[in-house]
C-alpha cells in the first residue's frame, strides 16, 4: 500500500497545484470589466480626497484586469458614517473600498458606540503617506523651546473640543506637563493660521508638518512659527533640531500611552475593504496597491500636486499597528480614554 501512495502523491500533489493555479487566474479575470468603487469619508478637495483620486488614476494599472475606477464623497460623523457602510457592505466582492480618515480605525478604543464595527476585521490594504504632527507656535509668542512652553504655558487654537488639536493639546498637557489653554470654535485649519496672524492664540498642538510645507512655506522659511515638538511613528529628517516627543518620555506607560495616541498618524491615509472577502482577492488588492505605491508616474503625480507619498505603509503594517493598539495595558487605555472623553 505504502509504494501505491507514494506514486500517486505526486499525481495528487499536481492535480491540486492545477487547481490553485485555475483559481488564481479566475481571480485575475474578476476585476476585467468592472468597476471599482473607492468610498471616501471627507469632503471633496480636502486632502484625503486627493490622495483617493491620485491613487486611484494609477491603481487601476495594476490591478489584473484594469478595471475601471471611481471616487465617492461620503461624509458624516467625522468619516464614521462611510466606516459603518463599508463594515456592513452586502457585496463581498472587492469591489468597493475606503479611503478613510485615520482616526476612525480607533474610534471603538475609545468606546465610540457610534462606531459599530471592529477595526480588527477590516482588510487593510495600505497607506500611501505617514504623517508628522508639529506643536507650533507664532513668532511673537515669547516661547522659543518646549522648556519655555512648560514654564510659561500656552494658549491654543483648535475647531472644537473633540478635535484632533484639542485632543493632541491634552495628551501634550497629560504626558509633558505643558499647561495648555485650548481656545476652541475655530471654523476650519485656515481660520486657525488666521488666528495666529492675528495673534489670537499662540499656535496649534497639532498642525501636519506637510500642510505648513504646502500651504504656509513662507511661514517655514521666514520663521513666523516656532516648531517646538513632533510626534508620529519617527522624526521627519527635515526637522533636526526639533524634539521628538518619544526621546522625551523616559517612563514606559507615558511612552507607551504616546506610541498609541500616535498611532492614527501612523496610518497616514489609510484604504480599507470590508470583512469576508476572498483572501487571495485581498492579496491581490494590496500587492497591486504596493506596486501603484512605487510607479514613478504615480509618484510624479504626487510630486506636481506636492502632496507626500514617499513614507507609504501597506496593508500588514497598518494591521499590526491596530493589534498593537487595541492590546494596550488596561492602565494605558483608560489614561487615553479620560484625555479622550475630556472635552474642554
Amino acid at each position: 500500500m505504502i509504494p501505491r501512495l507514494s506514486r500517486l502523491a505526486p499525481v495528487s500533489l499536481a492535480i491540486m497545484l492545477g487547481l490553485v493555479g485555475l483559481a488564481r487566474a479566475a481571480e485575475s479575470d474578476f476585476f476585467q470589466g468592472k468597476t471599482l468603487t473607492i468610498i471616501v469619508s471627507a469632503d471633496a478637495g480636502t486632502g484625503y480626497d486627493i490622495y483617493a483620486r491620485t491613487i486611484a488614476r494609477h491603481w487601476m494599472n495594476h490591478i489584473p484586469g484594469k478595471p475601471g475606477m471611481i471616487v465617492q464623497n461620503l461624509t458624516g460623523a467625522g468619516g464614521l458614517r462611510a466606516a459603518n457602510l463599508l463594515y456592513n457592505v452586502s457585496a463581498k466582492d472587492g469591489l468597493t473600498i475606503g479611503l478613510v480618515q485615520s482616526t476612525v480605525p480607533f474610534e471603538p478604543f475609545f468606546g465610540n458606540k457610534s462606531a459599530t464595527f471592529d477595526p480588527l476585521k477590516f482588510n487593510w490594504l495600505g497607506t500611501p503617506s505617514q504623517e508628522v504632527l508639529t506643536l507650533v507656535v507664532w513668532h511673537t509668542v515669547p516661547v522659543r523651546t518646549l522648556q519655555d512652553a512648560q514654564k510659561r504655558g500656552l494658549t491654543l487654537a483648535a475647531t472644537g473640543g473633540a478635535s484632533t488639536p484639542a485632543f493632541y493639546g491634552r495628551v501634550l498637557h497629560s504626558l509633558l506637563k505643558i499647561p495648555i489653554k485650548l481656545i476652541a470654535g475655530y471654523k476650519s485649519q485656515n481660520d486657525v493660521f488666521l488666528g495666529m496672524e492675528r495673534e489670537e492664540n499662540d499656535g496649534s498642538a497639532a498642525t501636519f508638518y506637510s500642510t505648513l510645507k504646502v500651504n504656509k512655506p513662507d511661514w517655514l522659511a521666514e520663521r513666523k512659527i516656532i516648531p517646538l515638538l513632533q510626534y508620529g511613528r519617527a522624526p521627519d529628517p527635515e526637522l533636526p533640531n526639533v524634539p521628538f516627543v518619544m526621546s522625551l518620555l523616559d517612563n514606559a506607560e507615558d511612552r507607551e500611552a504616546m506610541e498609541i495616541a500616535s498611532a492614527p498618524l501612523a496610518m497616514g491615509r489609510p484604504l480599507v475593504a470590508p470583512p469576508g472577502i476572498d483572501p487571495d482577492r485581498i492579496e491581490m488588492l494590496q500587492t497591486s496597491l504596493d506596486r501603484t505605491f512605487k510607479d514613478p508616474a504615480y509618484l510624479n503625480d504626487c510630486a506636481k500636486q506636492l502632496i507626500a507619498c514617499d513614507t507609504p505603509l501597506n496593508g500588514k503594517d497598518l494591521a499590526g499597528i491596530l493589534q498593537q493598539a487595541y492590546q494596550a495595558k488596561k492602565s494605558v487605555r483608560e489614561r487615553l480614554v479620560a484625555i479622550y472623553e475630556a472635552r474642554d
